[in-house]
């Protein structure tokens, strides 16, 4: 008979040692310095939004002093009532939402819409022309500024609104961005809207967009974002001083003026900035879940 023996070895031998800089008090430290860096980036972004928001309630000497005062001696709020009594802000601040408004709509519609057909559509040459389209991103709207300047002039709707919602209703990106959210929806859910009847229309309105809200509101924001922000476009086509941007009635606010209250020009910079991220965060939630869908496929 065979005795055996079993050797217990004690529980500190059997678990491995953790390795040097794997415990808890090592991720603590990586994660604190991580969080202090990410801190340190989030103010040195905000930082001159912070001093643009205290230039905006100073008077005109305290602005550029030396050394800088983040803070004003005295807050001059009436910096905000100037701004309006000596501009045409209201007329910039329509025409920037009109154009804004119209332009975000139109780019939704169609992008969606080009998307669904490049997604869904089989036809000889999709997958080419979808690439030659998408690479027009690449080319700089300075290579053929002129030739459509020229175009659009001849048509009659230079210096209009008209002639701005014409130059940015179409855009590749906004395809790219809802086709590859398209991709990730099931193909039998378009399979199951022609069982019950549906046509390519009715399932685009009736299944896709409904599905592809996220998509949609991260373009809407980037698309609204950059509108407004626009300067090259209307300073280019919008002569007319009624049918000034914001953002070219502010600049033309400094030209026009030989002592600039900067003061008061940046409590209007304060206004123009103030709806863009109202919106950005209100909408932060569907912009990140469209920008993470989107680039998945299912």
């Amino acid at each position: 008979m065979t005795e055996t023996m079993t050797l217990v070895a004690p529980s500190s031998a059997r678990r491995p040692r953790a390795a040097g800089g794997s415990g808890p008090v090592a991720r603590r430290i990586r994660r604190g310095i991580l969080y202090a860096i990410l801190l340190a980036a989030a103010a040195a972004m905000l930082t001159p939004f912070f001093w643009m928001l205290m230039s905006s309630l100073k008077n005109a000497n305290e602005v550029f002093s030396v050394p800088v005062r983040w803070l004003p001696e005295v807050f001059v709020w009436e910096n905000y009532v100037e701004i309006w009594e000596r501009s045409d802000i209201l007329t910039w601040i329509r025409n920037t939402l009109v154009l804004s408004v119209a332009v975000t709509a139109l780019q939704v519609l169609t992008g969606s819409f080009a998307a669904y057909g490049f997604s869904r559509i089989r036809f000889p040459g999709r997958n080419a022309l979808f690439l030659l389209y998408v690479a027009t991103i690449a080319v700089p709207w300075q290579s053929y500024m002129i030739p459509q300047f020229i175009m659009l002039t001849n048509a009659g709707v230079a210096n209009t609104l008209w002639s701005i919602i014409f130059l940015q209703t179409f855009g590749a990106f906004g395809v790219f961005l809802m086709k590859q959210f398209y991709e990730t929806v099931p193909e039998e859910l378009s399979e199951a809207g022609r069982l019950d009847g549906l046509s390519e229309y009715g399932i685009w309105w009736r299944i896709m967009v409904p599905l592809s809200v996220p998509a949609i509101a991260s373009l809407s924001l980037l698309t609204f974002v950059n509108t407004w922000n626009d300067y090259l476009g209307p300073l280019i086509y919008l002569r007319d001083p009624s049918l000034w941007t914001l953002q070219l009635g502010l600049q033309n606010f400094v030209s026009s003026l030989y002592d600039v209250d900067y003061g008061v020009l940046f409590a209007g910079l304060v206004i123009s900035v103030l709806p863009i991220a109202v919106i950005f965060l209100l909408g932060q939630r569907f912009f990140v879940e469209g920008i993470a869908t989107s680039g998945m496929k299912g």
